[in-house]
């Protein structure tokens, strides 16, 4: 079952099932779409993949399956993440 995480990772921004800006790797890790865009250049600062657009979980299965809501905000460390992002940043998603 996909973990409908509530906020950005890096920032902090509020993402709720029905936004349509959140961002996921194979992983979950969840990211809006402007760091996504602007600050990881869609490398996952935690594995190395690219992201893709978080599905909205319908309405009525949020009553079953909620949102998650304790917050993973994690800022990226930009030294840290920069080797990561150099090896991946020109590599496609799907040939990393």
């Amino acid at each position: 079952m996909l973990e409908i995480r509530s906020a950005c990772e890096n920032c902090g921004k509020d993402l709720p099932n029905n936004c349509t800006d959140a961002m996921i790797c194979t992983f979950e890790c969840t990211f809006c779409a402007d760091c996504v865009s602007n600050v990881l250049h869609n490398v996952c600062p935690n594995c190395g993949g690219g992201f893709e657009k978080r599905p909205v979980r319908p309405k009525e299965k949020l009553i079953k399956y909620p949102s998650h809501a304790e917050k993973y905000i994690r800022p990226v460390d930009r030294v840290k993440f920069e080797p990561l992002l150099q090896k991946n940043m020109a590599i496609k998603p799907s040939e990393r």
